[in-house]
Parts: C-alpha cells; structure tokens; sequence
C-alpha cells in the first residue's frame, strides 16, 4: 500500500512539472461527456426513424449480433449446433403462442417474442400436431357426414396423415424459403428494407399455424357455414401476424412491390386452409350401391338409385 501510495504521488509530481512548463496545454477531464458522433446525431434528429427501429427491431438486432458474436457457435455436424434451436422452455413456447393468437396491433412479433432467442422446437411440434389434428378430425367429419347409412362401412383414411403432413411441413419450410431469399435479394436493392433471418422467418410461420389447430377440431362439426365463418376467423388471426411482422420491412420498397409481396403471403396463407377444409373435410358424397330386388320368378332386378 505504501508503495501504490508512493507511485501516485510521483505521477501527480510529474503532471505537475508538465504543466509548469507549458501551461497552454490541453487537459481531459473523465467527468466530461463523451462527444456523440455526427452520423448517430442526425439519426436521432431523424423524424419517425425511432418508431422504424421500434417495429423492425434494429436495436435489438445489434444487440443479438453481438451477444451471438460473443458466443462459441459449434460445427454443424455436432448435436450442441442443433440444440441451440430447441434451447427454449415451456413459458417461452406458451407466451409465443399466446402473441399468435393474441396479436396486438403496431408491435412486431419478431421483435417482441422471436428476436432474442428464435427457436424450431415450437414450430416443429405445432406442425406436427396440425398434422395429426387435421388428419384425426378429417376421418371424424367423413364418419360423422356418412352416419346412419345402411351400405356405408367406415375404412380410415391412414394415407390423409402423409398428405397433411407433406402439405404443413412444404408450407412450413419452403413459403419462408422463399419469403427470405426475396427480402434478400430486395435488400440489395433497397437499402432501408431489413431482411429477417431464416429461422426467425420459419419461427413465425411455424407459430401463425397454431389458430388452425383449433379450427380444425371444430371443423369436424358438419355445418359448411360454420366452417367457413372458422376459416375466416383464423385467417384474419393469423394473417394479421404476419402482416404486422413482414409489413415494415418491405413498405420502404416500391410501393406495388410491397403490396404484392404482403398480398402474396396472406395468399399463399388462405389457400392452406381453404385446400384442408376442401380436401380433408368437404369431401363428396359416396356412391351408394344400388340394392339387388330378387323377382319371384329366379331373376334379380337392379333397381339404380342417385
């Protein structure tokens, strides 16, 4: 200690020997603020560029770019590469389903729930429960429609399980495919328009699949208004999480491009739904086969029914 105290007396002796000789010098104070860059200055005076940053998240963006950056990414043939993308616990799975089925109106999903830790654990078993919901309740209306009928023998549809799931999963993987090689390649050509990552596009579409879950079980009720007053119901749901999440980062584009794309998506969105209610649960009559009349005199009549 008397040694630390010595050297510090020696340094205030020095600096006090300088500025006896050139008392003109500059001295910095630690008190004094630092100077804000120009650039940071202007973007701050910038009208409305706050609110852009709030709903695109570009803030928390470059804070996970450096806390990722900080981080030890292991090689993709290793288990921990994968794992990193299910490190999710219930109540984060439970509070980004509530905001897909709850959106609120103005708030970016991405940057409230998907932005610090996007994760395929969600997505993955939410596809994968729509798959067998879907199939499940298709078979349930079909038995339901035909019940009650002499000549009609229930068989269940096993292959519906691996068209459901090739259509959920095709939708779930290659729509946001292609949704994030557009934004990249419109963000090489327009500056301001941000480009989510892959996984966050995927993790979005994966947890905007969610409502249909429901829909579909109570599609196995055999009203065709009721369906579709669901359908609508869901898509107006869900379509509007994706429209509040891949809106602000395309309306800086042109302005039909925009539109196209959002159109696009909410598109693509209702043909998923409309093609499972018309394919697994409006399905078409079953040909009745006509009854066999044995005639008194050895002969059979085939009487034809419609």
């Amino acid at each position: 200690i008397v040694c630390l105290v010595m050297y510090l007396f020696a340094e205030f002796d020095d600096a006090a020997n300088l500025l006896a000789a050139n008392p003109d010098a500059t001295t910095i104070s630690i008190d004094e603020p630092v100077e804000i860059p120009k650039n940071q200055h202007s973007r701050l005076q910038e009208p409305g560029r706050e609110e852009d940053d709030e709903l695109l998240g570009t803030d928390d963006s470059d804070k996970t770019e450096l806390l990722a950056g900080q981080k030890k990414s292991a090689p993709f043939w290793t288990f921990e590469y994968y794992q990193t993308f299910f490190d999710v616990d219930t109540y984060q799975v439970l509070d980004r389903i509530k905001g897909s089925v709850f959106p609120v109106p103005g708030k970016n999903f991405v940057r409230l729930y998907i932005r610090s830790n996007p994760d395929l654990y969600g997505p993955f078993w939410i596809c994968a429960t729509l798959v067998f919901t879907i199939a499940v309740s298709g078979n349930l209306s079909n038995f339901f429609i035909h019940l009650g009928k002499p000549t009609y023998h229930y068989v269940p549809e096993f292959r519906k399980v691996s068209i459901a799931a090739t259509t959920i999963y095709a939708y779930a993987w290659l729509v946001p495919l292609a949704l994030w090689g557009f934004l990249m390649w419109r963000n090489s050509k327009v500056m301001n328009i941000v480009s989510y990552s892959f996984l966050e596009i995927v993790c979005v579409y994966g947890y905007s699949l969610f409502i249909y879950i429901p829909t579909a079980i109570l599609w196995i009720i055999p009203q065709k208004v009721v369906r579709w007053v669901l359908v609508v119901f869901s898509l107006c749901l869900s379509g509007s999480v994706l429209v509040m999440t891949f809106w602000p980062a395309v309306r800086d584009d042109n302005r039909r491009i925009a539109v196209a794309t959002v159109a696009t998506i909410l598109l693509l969105h209702a043909l998923l739904a409309v093609g499972c209610l018309a394919y697994f649960f409006d399905a078409p009559e079953l040909d009745i086969p006509a009854p066999i009349i044995p005639a008194h005199n050895g002969t059979t009549v085939i009487t034809k029914s419609h």
